[in-house]
């Protein structure tokens, strides 16, 4: 796994989610309310719609959460107009981060994210400096218990994946960006329910941080993903995996 998937398997089995449910309530609910604005509030005919409504289900988000946001999005309920927004830039040891943003308030998130990253060993880069340097993939996640690594293979390449991965606990099926949605479809008609499933910018490389530069890229990383404006945050950083542990708890 990259560093930055060992980061996200460390923050899961932490339970970080869970411990700060209102925040990852109020960041899907902006994800539910941009996907139904965008292609509007039926998830059977809009896939990114029913990935996020997927996504929220597996946090436990109410129902009547869900739907508020998605009437939000299409504009039968009032609410904030927001906008999407990538930021690029670099970390400790010139690590690239990719950042993508979900705010009311272009000018306020800009000059929020330029402050933690300078504050932690990092800056704020131009429009695609970093971008080049990752794919975006799907990654749908299954636990172990849930399937075997033999019937997945032969399920998921079937259906068009590119790679399934071991990661601790669980399988990770990735796919072309294009082919996210037919191998997620493929996996449920099997009968398959998946852990996770998203779209994501994965590093083509990595880059290794020891000492002083991991500890700072671990508190960037903290820093960012603790902001309400932020969605998602990648970074093509690798830590040994009991240095990360440490530098996580």
């Amino acid at each position: 796994m990259s560093g930055h998937s060992k980061w996200s398997t460390i923050k899961r089995k932490k339970g970080a989610a869970d411990a700060k449910r209102g925040k990852v309530f109020s960041k899907l609910i902006k994800e539910l309310t941009i996907a139904a604005r965008h292609g509007g509030g039926d998830p059977s005919t809009n896939p990114r719609l029913r990935t996020v409504v997927d996504k929220a289900k597996t946090a436990n988000m109410p129902a009547d959460n869900i739907t508020r946001a998605i009437k939000r999005g299409t504009g039968e309920m009032e609410g904030i107009t927001y906008e999407e927004i990538s930021f690029e830039g670099y970390g400790p040891g010139g690590t690239a981060i990719f950042i993508e943003v979900v705010t009311d308030n272009r000018n306020r998130t800009v000059a929020d994210i330029r402050h933690i990253l300078n504050k932690n060993g990092g800056n704020l880069g131009e429009a695609h400096c970093v971008a080049w340097m990752f794919d975006r993939h799907g990654l749908i996640a299954f636990e172990k218990s849930a399937v075997s690594e033999d019937r997945l293979m032969d399920l998921a390449l079937e259906a068009g994946a590119i790679d399934i991965r071991d990661a601790d606990d669980r399988f990770e099926v990735v796919t072309e960006a294009t082919d996210f949605q037919v191998v997620q479809d493929a996996c449920k008609a099997a009968g398959l329910t998946a852990a996770s499933a998203e779209l994501l910018m994965e590093p083509k490389n990595t880059i290794t941080l020891e000492g002083n530069d991991a500890e700072k890229m671990i508190k960037l990383m903290n820093a960012l993903e603790d902001h309400d404006d932020i969605q998602n945050v990648y970074a093509n950083f690798d830590i040994d995996d009991a240095l990360m542990e440490q530098l996580a708890s």
